[in-house]
C-alpha cells in the first residue's frame, strides 16, 4: 500500500477532470443526501448535516423564473429568449435523456449571458442530472459574473443539497464565502465554522475528503484557534482517508510548533500534567495516597520547564498514535476497492464491468465490516457513478430497510424521480415497500406515475391489477384489464389480458358464464391464438363436466374449425375423441367425432404429399434445364 502522505495528485479530482468546456463532459461527487442524514440520526442536532436555510428564499427556481418574466416589460417578453434558445431547448424537451443536447444548450445560454435563459436552463437540466457537480459551480459563477451574489449562494446551496459529498463543491461554496461575507462582521466567522461543520458532517467520511479538512484546520490555524485545530485533528486521525498518514504528520508537526497549553483545553492540559507528575512521581510523599496535588515545576529551571513540555507532547502524541494505527489498519482494509475506482463521478457512459464488480465488492465489504454511517456514504458516493443502475438503488435500499423506513422511501424516491424515470423494477419494489407500509394510495400513485412515464408494460399494468385485487377491488382490477385489452396494439396483446381477465372473473369472483365471454370474444378478434382456446378449455373442464358437456364440445369444434395450421387442429380433434371417450354421454358423438379426426389425418397426408410432389417436380424442371 502507499504511502499517504505521498498520494497527493494521485487521484484526480472532479474538478480536475471536469470542469471544462468540453461538450458532452460533466463530472460530479455525492454522498450521503443532507435529508436522509437528518433521518438517520434520529433528529439529533449533531448528527444533521443539513444546512441552516434560514437564509434562502421560499420560492422554487420555476417560481422565481417565473417572477422574473412577470417584472419584465412586454417588449422583453416577446424577446426574453435568445434567437437560437428555441432550437437548443426543443432537443431536450423533446428527449430529456439526450445528455450532449443539454451541454449544447448550457454552452449556448452561457455564451449569449443570458441571466434569464441560462436560469431557465439550468434549472431544467438539475431536474434531471443533479449530480453533475461541474455545473453547479458554472450556473453559480453565472449568476455571480451578474452581480447575484444570493442567488450564487442559494445554487451552491442547491448544489450541496444534491451532492452533499462533493468536496470540491464544498470548498468553491466555503470560497466563495470568503470571498463575499464581510470579515469586518462579527458573524462572519461563525459562519464560516459552521459551513465548515456542516462539509464535514456531510463529506468528511468520504476516503477523499482530506482536501476539506485540511482547509478546515488551516483557516482556524490561521484564525489563531489552535485548540480548534487539535479537536480537528482528533477528529480525521479517526477516519480513514486517503492521505491518513499525511494528516498524523501534520498532527505532530503542530505539536511541536506549539505549546501544550496552547493546543489542548485547560481542562485536559491539566489533567495531562497531573499524569504526568503521578508517572514521574512529582508529589508530595507526606500526604495521603489519593490526595489531589496541584502539579508544578520549578520555574527557575529551565530544563524542567523544557523537559515536562517535551514529555506533554510526546504524551500528546502517544495518546493519538494508538488511533492512528488502527486507522491505518482500516485505510489498508479499502486501499485496493479505492485504487480500483477510476471514474467517482457522474457521466452517461456505461461504466466498465470491472468498475461495476469493484463497487459492488466495495459494498459487500463495507456492510460485512463497516458502520451504518460508512456503508450509507459509500452507497452515495456508489450512486454518483452508477446513478443509472437500477441494481445499486435496490441493493442500497434493502439495506437500508433493516435500519430506516424513511431512508428506504427516500432512496426510493431519489431513484424513481430524478435518475431511472423509465426504470421499471426499481419503481415496482418502491410500490410494494409502500404497499407493505400500508401506504396503498401512494402505491397506487407510483405505478400510475410509471405507467404514464412509460406506457405498454404488462407487468406493471399486471401489478396495479394484483395490487387492487389484494385489497378487494375487484372491480377496478377488472376495469384495468379491460382497458388494457381496449388500448392494446396487437390482437395477441388483447388476448394476454384477456386470459387475465378471465381467469380474474373465474377465480376470483367465481363467474364462468363472465369468463367465457371475455374468451370468446377474444376468439373472434384472435382466431389462431392456440393459447386462447386452451384457457377456455380449461374453464370450461373446471365446471361439472357432465353439465358442462356442451360448453367443452363447442370449445374444441371451435378450435378443430379455425385456422390455425392442420397440426395443431389435429391435436384439438384427438383431445376431443379423448375427451368423449372419457367423459361423452353418447356413443354417436364419439363416432362422429372419431370420423372426423380421421378426415383431418388424411387432409394432413394429402398436404404432405402435394408438398413432396412439387418438390420432386421442381427438381426435375432443373435437371431437364
Amino acid at each position: 500500500m502507499p504511502n499517504s502522505s505521498d498520494a497527493s495528485g494521485v487521484f484526480a479530482t472532479a474538478a480536475e477532470i471536469g470542469v471544462t468546456d468540453t461538450i458532452g463532459e460533466a463530472t460530479a461527487e455525492t454522498g450521503i443526501d443532507l435529508i436522509e442524514a437528518s433521518a438517520l440520526q434520529a433528529g439529533s442536532p449533531e448528527g444533521s448535516a443539513s444546512m441552516d436555510t434560514e437564509s434562502q428564499p421560499d420560492n422554487s427556481p420555476n417560481e422565481r423564473l417565473a417572477e422574473d418574466l412577470e417584472k419584465a416589460e412586454p417588449a422583453d417578453l416577446e424577446n426574453h429568449l435568445p434567437s437560437e434558445y428555441e432550437k437548443f431547448w426543443k432537443v431536450v424537451e423533446d428527449n430529456p435523456q439526450d445528455f450532449t443536447g443539454w451541454t449544447y444548450l448550457l454552452q449556448y445560454v452561457e455564451q449569449e449571458n443570458h441571466i434569464l435563459a441560462a436560469r431557465k436552463a439550468f434549472d431544467n437540466f438539475f431536474s434531471y442530472y443533479p449530480y453533475c457537480y461541474g455545473y453547479w459551480k458554472k450556473y453559480a459563477d453565472f449568476e455571480k459574473r451578474h452581480g447575484n451574489m444570493k442567488l450564487a449562494e442559494e445554487v451552491y446551496r442547491r448544489g450541496l443539497q444534491a451532492i452533499p459529498l462533493s468536496v470540491d463543491l464544498w470548498l468553491h461554496y466555503i470560497s466563495f464565502l470568503k470571498e463575499t461575507l464581510d470579515n469586518s462582521n462579527a458573524e462572519t466567522g461563525a459562519k464560516l465554522k459552521s459551513v465548515f461543520e456542516h462539509s464535514v458532517l456531510a463529506a468528511g467520511t468520504d476516503f477523499r475528503s482530506d482536501r476539506l479538512w485540511e482547509t478546515y484546520i488551516n483557516w482556524q490555524n490561521e484564525s489563531g484557534n489552535l485548540v480548534e485545530v487539535t479537536a480537528i485533528y482528533d477528529r480525521i486521525l479517526g477516519i480513514p482517508t486517503q492521505l491518513y498518514s499525511h494528516h498524523f504528520q501534520r498532527f505532530k508537526d503542530h505539536v511541536q510548533n506549539h505549546l501544550p497549553k496552547d493546543i489542548i483545553c485547560t481542562e485536559d492540559f491539566m489533567k495531562l500534567r497531573r499524569e504526568l507528575v503521578v508517572k514521574n512521581s512529582h508529589f508530595d510523599n507526606d500526604g495521603p495516597p489519593g490526595d489531589d496535588v496541584e502539579p508544578g515545576i520549578d520555574l527557575n529551571d529551565p530544563a524542567q520547564i523544557v523537559s515536562e513540555i517535551e514529555n506533554m507532547r510526546h504524551r500528546i502524541i502517544e495518546i493519538r498514535q494508538e488511533t492512528h494505527n488502527h486507522n491505518e489498519n482500516e485505510v489498508s482494509r479499502r486501499w485496493t476497492f479505492e485504487e480500483g475506482i477510476k471514474r467517482p463521478y457522474f457521466h452517461v457512459k456505461p461504466l466498465e464491468k470491472a468498475q461495476l464488480k469493484n463497487w459492488k465488492d466495495y459494498l459487500d465489504f463495507e456492510i460485512e465490516n463497516g458502520t451504518l454511517e460508512r456503508v450509507v456514504v459509500l452507497f452515495e458516493r456508489c450512486l454518483v457513478a452508477c446513478a443509472l443502475y437500477e441494481d445499486f438503488w435496490i441493493k442500497y435500499a434493502k439495506y437500508m430497510e433493516n435500519h430506516s423506513n424513511e431512508g428506504v422511501r427516500h432512496v426510493y424516491s431519489r431513484a424513481c424521480t430524478v435518475h431511472l424515470c423509465k426504470k421499471p423494477m426499481v419503481h415496482l419494489l418502491w410500490a410494494a415497500f409502500e404497499e407493505q407500509q400500508g401506504n396503498i394510495n401512494e402505491a397506487r400513485r407510483i405505478l400510475r406515475s410509471l405507467e404514464e412515464s412509460v406506457p405498454g408494460l404488462a407487468m406493471v399494468r399486471l401489478r396495479r391489477v394484483s395490487l387492487e385485487r389484494r385489497h378487494g377491488n375487484i372491480d377496478e382490477a377488472g376495469f384495468l384489464l379491460q382497458d388494457a385489452i381496449k388500448n392494446s396494439k396487437t390482437p395477441s396483446e388483447a388476448s394476454f389480458y384477456a386470459v387475465k381477465l378471465a381467469r380474474l372473473l373465474f377465480k376470483v369472483e367465481k363467474s364462468l358464464s363472465k369468463a367465457r365471454k371475455v374468451l370468446v370474444e377474444a376468439i373472434e378478434r384472435d382466431k389462431e391464438s392456440t393459447k386462447l382456446y386452451l384457457n377456455l378449455l380449461e374453464l370450461e373442464y373446471s365446471a361439472e363436466l357432465k353439465l358442462n358437456e356442451e360448453n367443452i364440445l363447442n370449445c374444441f369444434d371451435k378450435a378443430v374449425s379455425s385456422s390455425m395450421p392442420i397440426e395443431t387442429r389435429i391435436a384439438f380433434s384427438q383431445r376431443k375423441v379423448e375427451f368423449l371417450e372419457d367423459f361423452g354421454s353418447e356413443v354417436k358423438r364419439l363416432m362422429v367425432a372419431y370420423d372426423n379426426h380421421q378426415k383431418l389425418l388424411k387432409e394432413q397426408e394429402s398436404s404432405k404429399r402435394k408438398a413432396e410432389n412439387g418438390h420432386h417436380r421442381s427438381e426435375n424442371y432443373f435437371i431437364v434445364k
